[in-house]
């Protein structure tokens, strides 16, 4: 007869859920509430209000910026996009064929080495390193997109925000205004969220008294899982399995009926509701029907209403930002690597945290294995 472990250990949390691993001042889940702040703010106003640069900068400086704080960063932003040509080189060097994720953690253990406050490990150096991780991310992820397929990388253009330069840098045309705040508002939604998997991995790694910068590559290694990233292409390709909004309600209630897993539902902090998917829904919605496209909302419709009549479950951020983000015409390899060039700006804010009041992140084990076995001689086993 088997015994429940969590029956067997009272104090053991499987996948450590609900236990506490810190304190931050960074962001605040309310999952009854089903809220999101970044330091106090309401992710949702500073998705519709502010820019991503904007949203860095309170992670980083823990407050909003003034208009001349907003442009000396920006400046220092715009100064930083371009990737060293050493790490260019890397990316080059790459096969053709290596996933998207290992060829941000190469060019960011490159990136290390070349970034001038390396080897420093004082908070200013440390903010100082963390603006050139954020500014170079979409840099790396856009051309290590084109070298994979074949093509030359585009150079970013000092005049352009973090989420025009990357849809420039990817296929070199700049988007319009409404195009890229859209695409703005998705990098605010994802920059930043508590003690997620990525995050606290990020913050183990630098407990050790590790760098800024294998902080960041322990995340992004952390986020390739598809346990963890990669919910939004699953979603995406599900919604192209599907393929007409005459056959989403057939397919839902099959895989349900099937348990086959049904991606982008549910999230482990929210139970109301993840509070990001409640707010970018409607407006990916909204984008399909201005160019015309409304079938992936439509789908989204019944999946959304089926899954809340039978499960109890809602769609979570990787939902609509799916099929947002397909609409925009990103090819569905990158919404991982995109989940990237957001979240650098929140791991690199937990990184300086936990470096600024540093305990070794260290929790103890359960031992279940044999006791006091006799030791066997060589000649004996």
């Amino acid at each position: 007869m088997s015994v429940n472990v969590t029956e067997q250990y009272p104090n053991y949390s499987p996948g450590l859920e609900g236990v506490p691993g810190g304190l931050t001042k960074i962001s605040d889940i309310d999952s009854d509430r089903s809220s999101l702040q970044f330091r106090g703010y309401d992710v949702h106003e500073l998705a519709e209000k502010c820019t991503y640069e904007e949203v860095a900068y309170l992670l980083l400086y823990e407050k909003l910026p003034t208009a001349d704080e907003l442009h000396a960063f920006r400046d220092s932003m715009n100064r930083a996009r371009k990737l060293p040509g050493e790490v260019s080189a890397a990316l080059r060097m790459a096969p053709r064929h290596l996933h998207p994720m290992d060829q941000i953690k190469i060019a960011y253990t490159m990136q290390a080495g070349f970034d001038p406050n390396y080897g420093h490990e004082d908070k200013g150096s440390n903010i100082r390193k963390a603006i050139r991780i954020i500014a170079s991310a979409g840099t790396i992820v856009a051309a290590g997109h084109r070298l994979r397929h074949g093509e030359e990388p585009i150079d970013p253009d000092p005049k352009l925000s973090t989420a025009a330069n990357f849809l420039y840098m990817l296929t070199g045309n700049v988007p319009d205004e409404a195009t890229e705040k859209l695409f703005d508002s998705t990098l605010t939604m994802y920059a930043e969220h508590g003690f997620n998997a990525s995050t606290f991995a990020c913050r183990v790694c630098v407990s050790t008294l590790s760098d800024v910068y294998s902080g960041i590559v322990t995340g992004v290694g952390t986020l390739k899982g598809p346990l963890h990233g990669g919910a939004n292409e699953e979603a995406m390709r599900m919604l192209l399995e599907i393929g007409s909004p005459a056959k989403a309600e057939a397919w839902i209630r099959d895989a349900l009926v099937n348990k086959k897993k049904v991606m982008g539902f549910g999230h482990r902090e929210y139970k109301k509701g993840d509070s990001r998917a409640l707010w970018l829904g409607p407006r990916a919605k909204e984008l399909g029907k201005r160019i015309g496209n409304p079938t992936w909302g439509q789908i989204a419709d019944t999946l959304e209403k089926v899954m809340l009549e039978e499960k109890g479950l809602y769609p979570n951020v990787d939902f609509p930002a799916a099929f947002l983000y397909y609409n925009l015409g990103i090819p569905i390899e990158l919404y991982t690597p995109i989940f990237v060039v957001a979240r650098v700006a929140g791991w690199s804010a937990h990184a300086i945290e936990q470096l600024e009041n540093n305990r070794l992140i260290r929790p103890k084990a359960i031992y279940t294995g044999e006791k006091n076995v006799k030791f066997v001689e060589m000649k004996d086993r």
